[in-house]
C-alpha cells in the first residue's frame, strides 16, 4: 500500500492512556483521543515519544498503540529508538507490522562520549535507513540524548539518504530549521507571506521518493517555524489544544500575520503551564476539559485536585479560544 503522505501542519505526539487501578493499556481511550485529534484538523500522530511514554511500556504494548491509534487518511509516525543499530532496526521493523508508516529516532547515547560523534552518527543512522521497512525522521531532541544536538551539517548530510524524509527540531533552533529546510527543498505550507513554492534544494538527495518535512518540535514556536521555512509543527500542547495550534496554520497560510502572532502569544503561555507539569499535567488538562486522560504510569506522580485545579485554570484563556473554534467549526 503506497504510504499516507506527510503534509504540512499539525501533528501532535499523543499520550498513551492507562486503567487508572490497574495501569493496564486503555484501549478505548487511545481510539477516542486519535479520533478527537483528527477530527480537530490534525494531519498526522506520534506514537512511542516521550509523550507517549514508551520507556514505561512493553514492546508488545508499544505496537499495540501504534495499531489502535490509526485514523483514516492520517499518518501514524511511531518512535523506534534504540542504543542499538541492530535493536533499532528490529524496532522500525516491528512499527511497520503495527501498521505504522513512518519512525521517528533520536541519536543513541548511552555510550554518549562514544558515540556523540558526526562519523558515528552518520554510520548510525544510515545503516538503520538502509535496512528500515519505513522511511525515518530524525529526531534532534538534545535534551533527552545526554546533550547531543546535532548541527545542520551533520542533518542535511545523513538526510541525503533516499529513506530519510524529515527531521523535528525539539532544539528550537529556527537557524538551524531553515538551512536543513531550504538545503533539502521541504515543503511548506502555501502563504501569501511567503514563498508558496517548495525552494530548490541545494543538496541532492539520490532516489527521494518524498519530499522532506521540518517539523517545529515545540508549541512555542509554531509560528517561527512557519516565518523559517519549516513545513509543520510536532508538538505535545496539539494533544490539549489541537484547535489552537492548528489556528495558527490557517491564519499563516490566509497571510494573517498580526493575529497569527496574537494566536501564538496565546498557544505559548498555555504551552507554558503543560510542559512545567510535564505528562501528568497534561493528561490532567485533557482529563478536566474532555473527561478522559487519567494517569502515567508509575513511577511518574499523580497531580493532587488541588494541582489538577491550577493547570486547569492557568490555561482557560486558551480553553475558551480552543472551545469557541470547536463551535464554529
Amino acid at each position: 500500500m503506497p504510504l499516507t503522505p506527510l503534509r504540512p501542519g499539525v501533528y501532535a505526539p499523543t499520550m498513551t492512556f492507562f486503567d487508572p487501578n490497574t495501569e493496564e493499556l486503555d484501549v478505548a481511550a487511545i481510539r477516542r483521543h486519535a479520533v478527537r485529534l483528527a477530527k480537530a484538523g490534525l494531519v498526522g500522530l506520534v506514537t512511542m515519544g516521550s509523550n507517549g511514554e514508551a520507556v514505561h511500556l512493553t514492546r508488545e504494548e508499544r505496537s499495540t498503540v501504534t495499531h489502535e491509534a490509526g485514523f483514516q487518511n492520517v499518518p501514524v509516525i511511531a518512535g523506534a529508538s534504540d542504543q542499538s543499530i541492530r535493536g533499532t532496526i528490529e524496532l522500525c521493523k516491528e512499527v511497520a507490522a503495527a501498521g505504522g508508516e513512518y519512525a521517528l529516532i533520536v541519536p543513541p547515547s548511552y555510550y554518549r562520549y562514544a558515540v556523540g560523534n558526526d562519523d558515528t552518527l552518520y554510520e548510525f543512522f544510515t545503516a538503520v535507513a538502509d535496512a528500515s521497512p519505513v522511511p525515518l525522521i530524525l529526531y534532534n531532541y538534545p535534551g533527552a540524548v545526554a546533550g547531543i544536538d546535532m548541527d545542520s551539517d551533520l542533518i542535511i548530510r545523513i538526510s541525503q539518504h533516499p529513506n530519510i524524509v524529515g527531521t523535528k527540531f525539539t532544539c528550537a533552533n529556527t537557524g538551524k530549521l531553515t538551512r536543513v529546510a531550504n538545503a533539502l527543498g521541504a515543503i511548506t505550507p502555501p502563504s501569501p507571506l511567503a514563498n508558496a513554492n517548495r525552494p530548490t534544494p541545494t543538496v541532492s538527495k539520490p532516489d527521494a521518493k518524498h519530499p522532506y518535512v521540518a517539523f517545529g518540535g515545540i508549541a512555542d514556536f509554531s509560528l517561527q517555524t512557519l516565518v523559517s521555512g519549516g513545513t509543520a509543527i510536532l508538538a505535545g500542547g496539539a494533544n490539549v489544544i489541537p484547535r489552537l495550534c492548528v489556528r495558527i496554520f490557517t491564519l499563516w497560510s490566509e497571510g494573517r500575520l498580526a493575529e497569527a502572532i496574537e494566536a501564538q502569544q496565546e498557544l505559548s503561555a498555555a504551552d507554558w503551564v503543560l510542559t512545567k507539569a510535564a505528562i501528568p499535567g497534561t493528561k490532567s488538562a485533557i482529563q478536566s476539559y474532555y473527561g478522559y486522560g487519567g494517569y502515567p504510569r508509575r513511577p511518574l506522580g499523580r497531580l493532587s485536585d488541588e494541582q489538577a485545579k491550577a493547570v486547569a485554570d492557568k490555561i482557560k484563556g486558551a480553553m475558551k479560544v480552543e472551545l469557541a473554534l470547536k463551535d464554529a467549526a
